[in-house]
C-alpha cells in the first residue's frame, strides 16, 4: 500500500516514446530548422513540403519531425523503415499515391542509407515526377549514403545533437508531466541528477529518456510518492564493476608492479631483479614484453622517444626466439629504460584530453578542417578557408584547430627533461608566432 507503480503494465510504451514532442514548440534543439521563420516551419504552415533528407546523430529528432509533419500536414502520409521494407512497399505506396493524386503523398523513410543505391533508384523517378513528397531520415552523410541523383532533388535538413540545457529541460518535463511521463508520482531527483544524466547522454534525447526511466524503474521495481532520488543512487545504478581474475595468484601482480616502479624510479638494478624474478616464476615473456612498451609511453614518452622503439624491438626479438634466447632483448630493455630519462606528459596529456572528451560530448570539428569531397558538403561550409600551412612562411598558419568551446585548451605540458625540453622551446616558439601573425591578420 502507498505504493505506485512506475508503469501501468507492459503495454505501456517507453517513456521516450510516450514524451515524444507532438509539435514544434515541444521540440527542443532544433530552432534553426523549425523556428517561425526557418524552412520545415513555413513549409507546415503552407503544407508545400519538398523531398527532404533529415541528417542528424541518434536521438536528435528525425522521426519525430516526420511524426509532426504526418499530423499537421493535409497530404495523405505514409512510412516506411528501410531496415523492415523494401522496393515492393515502396512500390505499393506508389500505387497508392498514384490512385489519389490531388490528395498529395508524403512517404517517410526511416533509416533511409540502408536502402542500397538500386533500391534508392526507385524513388527517383516518383519524386522527380511529384507522385511522392519523400522524406528521408539518416545518421549517415547523405553524400556518402545516398544516389547523387536522389540527393539533388532534396533538400538537406541538418540535426544537431541537443545540448545539455536541452537534455535537462526534457528531463525535468518528463518529471513534472502528469500523463505521459512521472508527474503522477512526484517523484523528485536531488540538484545534479539532470545534469549528471544529460552529461551521460552525449546529445541523444532517446537515450536521456531512457536512462532516466530505467534509473527510477530499479528503484525497488516501484517508487512512493515523493521519493528523492540521489546523485549517489544514479551511480549505484549505472555501475559497472570489472572483476579482477587474478589467474595466476597475487604474486603475479606483486612483481609486475615491482618491475613497473623499479623502472619509474630508474633504479637499474632492481628492476633487473624483478625481471628475473618473473621468468625464473615462468612468467610469459610476451606480457613482460607488452608491460615495458606500455611503461616507454607511460613513463618515459616524449622525454626519449627512442625507448618506445627499444621496446617494439624486445617484443619483437622475444617473439622470434622465445625463451631462453629471447630473455636478453628483454633484459636490454629493462636496462635502456630505467636508465632513460623520465617523463609522465604524454600519459596525463592524454589523460586529460580523455576527460575533457567525456564532458565535451560529440562536439563537431571547426569547418575550416573537415574534408569537402562532394558538392553538398561545400555548400554546408566544409573546409571553407582552410589554409595549407605548407604554402605559408615556417610551415605554420594561425588557425584553430579545437571545436568551439575548447579554443585554447592545453593538455600537453612537457617536462624539462631529455628530449621533451626541445618539445617545450617548440610549443613556445609556435605559440608565439601564432600570436604575432593573429596581430598582424587584424
Amino acid at each position: 500500500m502507498g505504493r505506485s507503480p512506475v508503469t501501468a503494465g507492459p503495454a505501456v510504451p517507453p517513456l521516450a516514446d510516450r514524451m515524444r514532442p507532438r509539435n514544434f514548440a515541444e521540440l527542443l534543439g532544433q530552432g534553426h530548422l523549425t523556428g517561425p521563420d526557418k524552412l520545415l516551419f513555413q513549409a507546415l504552415e503552407s503544407d508545400q513540403l519538398p523531398s527532404l533528407i533529415l541528417w542528424g546523430p541518434p536521438g536528435s529528432g528525425k522521426t519525430t519531425l516526420a511524426r509532426i509533419i504526418a499530423t499537421h500536414t493535409r497530404h495523405h502520409f505514409e512510412a516506411l523503415s528501410a531496415v523492415l521494407d523494401g522496393v515492393k512497399e515502396v512500390r505499393a505506396v506508389v500505387e497508392r499515391a498514384k490512385s489519389t493524386p490531388a490528395m498529395g503523398t508524403i512517404l517517410f523513410v526511416d533509416e533511409i542509407h540502408r536502402f542500397n543505391r538500386a533500391q534508392q533508384d526507385a524513388f527517383l523517378p516518383f519524386v522527380e515526377q511529384g507522385v511522392i513528397t519523400l522524406i528521408g531520415a539518416t545518421t549517415e552523410n547523405p553524400s556518402f549514403a545516398l544516389n547523387g541523383a536522389l540527393l539533388s532533388r532534396c533538400r538537406v535538413a541538418v540535426l544537431n545533437p541537443l545540448n545539455a540545457e536541452d537534455l535537462t529541460a526534457l528531463l525535468q518535463r518528463a518529471l513534472a508531466d502528469p500523463e505521459r511521463g512521472f508527474g503522477r508520482l512526484a517523484v523528485r531527483l536531488e540538484a545534479g541528477v539532470c545534469e549528471e544524466i544529460a552529461a551521460l547522454s552525449d546529445g541523444d534525447a532517446r537515450y536521456a529518456l531512457n536512462l532516466l526511466e530505467i534509473f527510477i524503474q530499479l528503484q525497488h521495481g516501484a517508487i512512493r510518492d515523493g521519493t528523492t532520488l540521489t546523485c549517489e543512487a544514479l551511480r549505484h545504478t549505472l555501475e559497472r564493476r570489472a572483476l579482477l581474475h587474478d589467474r595466476l595468484g597475487e604474486s603475479h601482480y606483486n612483481l609486475i608492479s615491482a618491475l613497473h616502479k623499479s623502472l619509474r624510479g630508474s633504479d637499474v638494478d632492481a628492476a633487473l631483479y624483478w625481471l628475473a624474478r618473473m621468468v625464473q616464476g615462468g612468467e610469459d615473456g610476451l606480457y613482460i614484453a607488452r608491460r615495458l612498451v606500455r611503461f616507454a609511453s607511460e613513463d618515459i614518452g616524449n622525454a626519449d622517444p627512442q625507448a618506445l622503439t627499444i621496446a617494439l624491438a624486445a617484443r619483437e626479438s622475444y617473439h622470434a626466439l622465445g625463451s631462453p634466447e629471447g630473455e636478453l632483448a628483454l633484459a636490454q630493455a629493462v636496462i635502456y629504460l630505467a636508465t632513460a630519462p623520465k617523463s609522465n606528459s604524454v600519459y596525463t596529456a592524454f589523460q586529460r584530453a580523455m576527460a575533457c572528451a567525456d564532458r565535451s560530448g560529440s562536439l563537431a570539428p571547426p569547418l575550416h578542417i573537415r574534408n569537402a569531397p562532394t558538392r553538398l558538403m561545400k555548400e554546408l561550409g566544409y573546409g571553407k578557408e582552410y589554409r595549407y600551412p605548407h604554402d605559408h612562411e615556417e610551415g605554420f598558419v594561425a588557425a584553430d584547430y579545437l571545436p568551439e568551446g575548447l579554443t585554447g585548451q592545453k593538455f600537453y605540458h612537457p617536462v624539462a627533461r631529455g628530449f621533451e625540453r626541445e618539445i617545450a622551446k617548440r610549443l613556445d616558439y609556435w605559440q608565439k608566432l601564432k600570436q604575432r601573425l593573429m596581430q598582424t591578420e587584424s
